[in-house]
Order: C-alpha cells, then structure tokens, then sequence
C-alpha cells in the first residue's frame, strides 16, 4: 500500500503539472498576447487612418490617433515580450515591428513634414501610393503574425487536451490499482491471517468446550503463529493444573476418608474418656480413701501424705479427661448456631461465677454487647473462661474489675475484655493460647491450663480470632474478632461509645449454674 500511494502520489503530481502547465500556457501567456497582437493591428491601422486624414486636410488633430496607436503599439509589443518570451511568433511580431517602423521612417513622417512645411495636398501621388504599398505589406505581415498566434492557440489547446486525457486517464488507472490492491490485501489477508485466526478460534472453542486434550497449532504468520503458542503452552498449563488438582481432590477424598475415620475413633475415645476411663480413677480415688479410713491407725504420716497424693492425682485425672472431652467436642458437635446476645452470655457466665465473685470482691463493667449468630453453649463458656482467668489472676493489691465493650468496625464486632490482674508478658502472646501450657506453677494458680486454648477453638469456630494486646499494661486484655451480621446494627462506629459501668454483685443463689 505504502509503495502503491507512493507511486500514485508521483503520477498524480506529474499529470497535474502537466495539466496546469497547459492550461496556464494557453489562459496565461498564447491567449493574452493574442489579445495584444490585434491591439497592435487596431493601432497601426489607426496611425495609418491618422496620417491619410492629416495629409488631406494638414490639421494636427488628425494625429492624435498616429500618436495614440504608436503608443498602444509599444505597450503591447512590449507585454507580448514579456509574457510571450520565446515563443515562436515572437519572430512575426518582429518583423510587424521592423516594417512598422520602416513606414513610419520612409512614408508617415516624411509626408507629415511636407504636409506641415508645404500645406494640404502637396504630397505627390507616387508618394503616397509608394506609403500605400509598404502599409499593405505591414498588413500581410500582421496576417501572418495573426495566423501564427492562431496557431499557437490551437496547439497550447491541444497540449491541454491530452494533458486532460493523461490525467483522467491516470487518474483512473490510481483508482483501478488501488482497488485491485484492496482486493488483493483483502484475499491475502483472507488466506493468510483471517483463516488461520478462525481455526484458532474454533481450537479454542474447542479446549474451552472441554477438549483439554485438542492440540492448538494453526500455522499462518508469525504474529498468528505465535499467539497459538501461546494459547497451546496455556491449554498445557490447563491440563497439568487439571491433572494436579484431580491428583489434589483423590488425595483430598482419601484424607476425607480417613478425617472421618478419626473423628470416628475420636468419638469413641470422648466416650471411653468420658465413661470407662473415669470409672477406674473413680475406683482408685475411693478405695484409696476407705484404705486411709479402715487403716489409719496402721499408716504413719509418710503412708497417709501418699495416699492424699494418690486421691489427689486422680481427680486432677478426672478433671483433665472432663476439660479434654469439652475441647475435643467443639466444632463436632451438632449445635445449631442462633442469634444470641453475648449481654445474656455474659449474665449466664456471671451467675456461674457468683460465688467466685463474691469471694474476690470484684466487679465486672459491661457495654452494650451485639447479637453474634453462633452456639448459644460455647458463647456462655467463652465469656464464662476469660472473665474466669481474670478473676483467677487478680492483682494482690487490689480487687479485680473485669470491663466488656464491642465496637463495630465494617463487617466484624471487635469484643474487648480488659482486667487490672497482674497481665501478661508480651513474648507469651501466642504460648497462652496452647492447650495444657501453664505460665504459673501449679501451687501458685489452680487450672490445667486448657481454658485460653478452649476460647481461642470456641472463636476459631464461629468465624474469628482472639489475640492478646501486647500494648496494653496495667493488666490484661483479649481482643476477639467475629463476624457481624448485616442486620444486627450500624455499619461503623463505637455501638455505646461511652457505657455506663454495670457493677454486677453475687447473685442470691451461687449454686446457679
């Protein structure tokens, strides 16, 4: 296309200068000073008039048109110069001019002298046929230049003509190559790009249609070519992806199998735990006691310090299968998760934990708490443990007070729960959260050390996360993350964003639980 234009554009210019260089030849230069060649015949024939009515009257105003007609004749000889320079009847206007000027020096001037000198009719007739005779010949010679600026005109008129024939005929030769140029693109680009590019599609329909197994390669150039590469190196990647992730879901399908198939021996080892593993520590707890009652004026102190280790033991036995069977069965459990407002899980764990309450003389200061979609159980036991831990890890120096708020932030409840107890070390912030790892011996603090653990599974399995704030001091407080429900409140912002501290007392009856 780029050497089709190009060679258009080169024709194109060339008629067109061609064009208008006949066209400008014949409005601009032959037609011009033909108008001036008779302006020069109209001239002399004016002087020639001019002297014949002076010589027969012998008064000046006759001359003026002798006068007037060698000017006019001067000034279109001189335009013809000069539009017409080179032409070739530039030759007849020369010999116009030369037997012009050779009438006026022999004939025209002399008798306007005698004429001037003498008086009318005193020119001689020889002399006048004489001036006749060389005028008829200025007039053949103003023939001949008429004929040839005729002729001029009629060959500037035919260079026109064939100029315009080039051009038309140029013109529509461009035409007819640049639409057999079209059409050839267009069937090249039919064979050689379009084609291939419909097999790459229908390739592709194919592969995406599920054939992963269709091998993409359609050939044609090399862009077309290297876009089939592409999509065949794509569709190998498919397949390997497919062939892992089928490998993926056999291995997924077998550990499934073999999940359910511990779960299943889970099950029964919480059942064992919770029924004939404990019946032996039952047993070994009261015979060892009845032992120490029906003996003991046999035992000395050392006999009756292991016995007390004997019973002891046990039931710390009892009470970690108890706490092992909770944490095992959450999660596992068919509980049916409710809207449930954490303020009444907060009353159940604080009616649990009157006695405890009472007995520290501690306070527990509440917000206004959200409605979680979750186990009504666990909750109760969530809040039931940490407000537990706190009272459990009080502040010698002073009475312990407990403070729960929420606050809404996009689509999860932040929960706070912030003692003034003693606090722990940011480096144990994930230690804490491991089942049976204690910070504190276990003569300092009672406990298995399962109950953070138990909060953290208990908050991992309604959908959030529980962390400690390492940035804050003067005690300990929990973060808990969970889900919002859309319709349980305000996008953003502090729910009760300055509650008014509840302080809750022991409840009448401590043995609530």
């Amino acid at each position: 296309m780029v050497i089709v234009l190009s060679l258009s554009t080169v024709v194109g210019s060339v008629v067109l200068r061609r064009t208008t260089q006949a066209s400008n030849r014949l409005a601009d230069v032959i037609s011009p000073s033909r108008l001036e060649a008779e302006r020069i015949q109209t001239a002399l024939v004016d002087q020639e008039t001019g002297v014949r009515g002076f010589l027969l009257s012998g008064k000046d105003e006759f001359l003026n048109p002798y006068r007037r007609g060698q000017a006019t004749e001067k000034q279109a000889a001189a335009r013809i110069q000069r539009l017409a320079a080179g032409a070739p009847p530039l030759r007849e206007l020369g010999q116009v001019e030369r037997l012009s000027a050779q009438w006026r020096l022999r004939h025209a001037e002399p008798m306007i002298e005698r004429v001037r000198r003498d008086g009318p009719d005193s020119v001689p007739t020889s002399e006048t046929e004489a001036s006749r005779q060389s005028f008829d010949m200025l007039r053949a010679a103003l023939t001949v230049q008429e004929t040839a600026w005729s002729r001029a005109r009629n060959e500037a008129r035919a260079d026109l003509l064939s100029a315009r024939a080039v051009r038309d005929f140029s013109f529509m030769t461009i035409v007819a190559v640049f639409l057999l140029t079209i059409i050839t693109l267009a069937v090249l680009l039919r064979l050689v790009v379009f084609r291939p590019l419909e097999r790459l599609a229908a390739a592709s329909r194919r592969v995406t249609a599920g054939d992963f197994g269709h091998h993409v390669d359609t050939g044609g150039p090399a862009d077309v070519a290297a876009l089939a590469q592409d999509m065949e190196a794509m569709r190998l990647r498919i397949v390997t992806e497919l062939e892992e992730t089928r490998q993926s879901r056999e291995l997924l399908t077998r550990q499934t199998r073999e999940l359910k198939r511990s779960n299943s021996e889970l099950e029964q080892f919480a059942y064992v735990a919770s029924h004939d593993l404990q019946e032996p520590l039952r047993k070994v707890a009261s015979f060892t006691q009845m032992l120490e009652q029906r003996y003991a004026d046999q035992l000395d102190d050392r006999a009756k310090q292991y016995i007390d280790f004997a019973v002891d033991g046990a039931k710390r036995m009892q009470v970690l299968i108890n706490e092992l069977l909770t944490f095992s069965r959450i999660g596992r459990t068919n509980a049916e998760s409710v809207p449930f407002d954490l303020n009444d899980a907060v009353d159940l764990a604080l009616r649990n934990l009157a006695a405890r309450l009472e007995d520290s003389g501690g306070r527990v200061e509440v917000g206004e708490l959200p409605t979680i979609i979750g186990d009504r159980t666990q909750l109760v036991m969530l809040c039931q443990n940490l407000i537990s831990n706190a009272l459990k890890f009080r502040h010698p120096d002073r009475a312990p007070v407990v403070c729960i708020q929420a606050q809404r932030v996009g689509a999860e409840w932040r929960i706070s729960v912030t003692d003034n107890g003693i606090g722990i070390e940011p480096r144990f912030a994930d230690k804490i959260f491991l089942i049976f790892q204690r910070l504190h011996n276990r003569d300092q603090y009672e406990g298995t050390g399962i109950g953070l653990a138990l909060c953290r599974k208990i908050v991992a399995y309604h959908g959030g996360r529980i962390e400690l704030d390492i940035a804050h001091t003067g005690g300990t407080r929990f973060l808990i993350t969970l889900p919002a429900d859309k319709d349980t409140g305000p996008d953003d912002g502090l729910l009760d964003p300055a509650p008014a501290p509840i302080k809750v007392s022991a409840p009448a009856d401590p043995a609530v639980s």
